[in-house]
């Protein structure tokens, strides 16, 4: 699966690069973004803005994957849903259990805002 990585201060922002998200390459994007939850900055901003299409099983993982990521008290926030997956995981209920916003500054900001949450949770 070819990716575009953009490292940023408090998250990292992975760009799928394919047209299509098919259940073969959820192995791949696997072994690519659960090391993050190992690094000093674990939080995930996956840019979906190539992708045109993606199968009920890549949609389930992605969901999954998200689960994964917050249950380590990590961000992962998924942007720039293409209409026609929008509207796939929109049917498979997959949406409402992401973190989806529709711009990639938007994302960042949620990213942002979650860590301000942990920061203060944390405190308590």
């Amino acid at each position: 699966m070819n990716v575009k990585i953009d490292t940023k201060e408090k998250f990292t922002v992975i760009t799928p690069q394919e047209a299509v998200f098919a259940a073969n390459m959820t192995g791949e994007l696997n072994n690519l973004l659960l090391p993050y939850l190992q690094k000093d900055i674990p939080h995930i901003v996956l840019n979906m803005e190539a992708v045109k299409e993606v199968d009920e099983s890549a949609g389930e993982f992605l969901a999954s994957l998200q689960q994964q990521f917050y249950e380590h008290n990590c961000s992962f926030v998924i942007c720039n849903l293409q209409d026609a997956v929008e509207k796939l995981l929109d049917e498979k209920e997959l949406l409402e259990l992401m973190n989806v916003t529709p711009t990639e500054s938007e994302a960042w900001d949620i990213v942002q805002m979650e860590e301000i949450e942990r920061e203060l949770l944390g405190d308590e």
